[in-house]
């Protein structure tokens, strides 16, 4: 009886709070919702949000009020005394009418106030965010503010959304989401461009203590790669969208020090050609949910600063079937062209910016479209041990398994691989790197990365994966030309605000 009765009990908290977590928040508030559908009672609607301008006259006060929802503002018309008190920056919450605008070409109606609540004040004298030009280095000096300018407000909805269509699309796809750690033990990539992980002064124990606090040195990740191969022998089919960090002191336009990488890892696959239409799809999931005509952030992309045009060529070309080449067709149009490069294109050396920039041009360029390009099989000596050889090379270099992804502009937006699964093989690799002494290597020769080795040990399957520039994509399509302007809270060298 008593069971029964603690057993109901639970069963109603379950569902009232099942209740609470699925009723969907209303946004019928907003100001972008306002402003396309209109509210339910036109003589009663309330507004929250910052004033981003006000206008003053004899009889009437106009004000452009901002919610982050839209890129548009509401008009709001005042008194002279409700007005008085409000300034740039202001947050209000304003009741008020619904009525139609004199002028329907610039909005189709306008919010007259009667009631206005001042919830934030905003001192006039220092408010940074005055309504003028603000140069993007004078913008990166707050990021804690810059977010609430009207064009930075839509590229965090940008993201928002793309995060949306990426995890739907991995959904349906039947793969698994990963939380992959922040802290690891290996460099991934073999640059040596990590950042080590160091106990802070206070946190230093006794004499001797350097800092080390898990004994050994670890690092800021700069990849998840790794451990998606290991939890896809799990699950089959894994990704993640995570943070990752370079300690690489490049000042340019397209890096940063912490960005966010999209990577996916597939098992029992053979075919690299898998690998490259998932990380095809990915792109053209957030590409696809541009369409000015059902999205509003798709369509408030277009007036930024590179012009309509050439977003519509950007968005139009990513949900085109992709180019694929090969990186020794790569140098060969690169060699043969006329174009005066600085650094001359040969067969065995990386490709360098101006080369990508060459190649998505005039590979992936259209009249109307530029389309991303495939780079697939580059020399094997340029590459991580981790990439599986290339079986059969028609000219006898030896290349690997791999693709970089190319588009104007940004250039390289990502790259994956086909992976050695094998034991022996790989053991080798990394003997050719210098990595681990050989023939036969203990596991303390293998050091951290003997549990990497140890996936080849016990039951490993062909498999393959990418990873793609989350921020770089997303600062394409947007048409936005500094991956900092992309970034809520950018970090690159010498910088770190916030």
């Amino acid at each position: 009886m008593v069971r029964s009765a603690v057993a109901h009990c639970v069963k109603q908290v379950f569902e009232q709070s099942r209740g609470l977590h699925t009723k969907p928040l209303s946004h019928e508030s907003s100001i972008a919702h306002l402003l396309d559908q209109g509210p339910k009672d036109s003589e009663r609607v309330v507004v929250n949000g910052f004033i981003r301008s006000i206008r003053s006259l004899k009889q009437r006060s106009f004000a452009s009020v901002g919610d982050g929802s839209s890129l548009e503002p509401l008009q709001a018309l005042f008194t002279p005394q409700q007005s008085e008190r409000l300034s740039n920056g202001t947050a209000v919450r304003l009741t008020g009418s619904w009525r139609q605008s004199p002028n329907p070409k610039v909005q189709s109606h306008e919010l007259h106030v009667k009631e206005v609540d001042i919830i934030g004040h905003s001192d006039p004298a220092t408010y940074p965010l005055q309504k003028k030009y603000h140069t993007p280095e004078y913008l990166r000096t707050m990021p804690h503010m810059r977010a609430r300018l009207p064009f930075n407000s839509t590229l965090l909805r940008f993201r928002s959304d793309a995060i949306a269509a990426v995890t739907s699309m991995f959904s349906e796809s039947g793969f698994t989401q990963i939380h992959t750690p922040i802290i690891t033990s290996s460099d991934c990539e073999g640059a040596g461009e990590v950042f080590r992980i160091r106990a802070s002064e206070e946190e230093l124990g006794s004499e001797g203590d350097d800092g080390s606090f898990f004994k050994a040195a670890k690092y800021l990740t700069v990849s998840s790669q790794l451990h998606l191969e290991a939890l896809a022998q799990s699950v089959g089919k894994v990704w993640t969208l995570s943070p990752t960090f370079r300690a690489e002191k490049s000042d340019t336009a397209r890096h940063l020090s912490e960005f966010y990488m999209l990577e996916a890892e597939i098992s029992f696959t053979q075919d690299m050609e898998d690998v490259m239409g998932l990380a095809e799809k990915a792109a053209q999931s957030i590409a696809r949910n541009l369409d000015p005509a059902v999205s509003r952030v798709g369509k408030e992309l277009l007036q930024g600063t590179i012009g309509e045009e050439e977003i519509r060529r950007r968005v139009g070309g990513m949900l085109q079937g992709f180019h694929r080449i090969t990186y020794t067709e790569a140098i060969q149009l690169l060699q043969n062209s006329t174009h005066q490069f600085e650094y001359s294109p040969t067969w065995g050396h990386g490709l360098q910016a101006e080369h990508e920039r060459w190649i998505a041009a005039e590979v992936g360029g259209k009249a109307d479209i530029s389309v991303p390009v495939f780079v697939t099989h580059y020399p094997r000596a340029i590459k991580p041990f981790y990439m599986l050889p290339t079986a059969n090379t028609a000219d006898g270099r030896e290349t690997v398994d791999c693709f970089d992804l190319l588009v104007p502009e940004a250039c390289e937006i990502a790259g994956g691989s086909m992976r050695e699964h094998q034991l022996r093989p790989l053991i080798k690799s990394m003997q050719a790197k210098g990595m681990i002494p050989g023939p036969d290597p203990s596991d303390e020769d293998l050091g951290e990365l003997k549990w990497y080795v140890d996936l080849r040990r016990w039951g490993s399957v062909p498999h393959g994966g990418f990873g793609l520039g989350f921020d770089r994509l997303l600062g394409y399509l947007a048409g936005v030309p500094n991956i900092r302007e992309v970034v809520t809270f950018p970090r690159w060298v010498g910088r770190c605000e916030c």
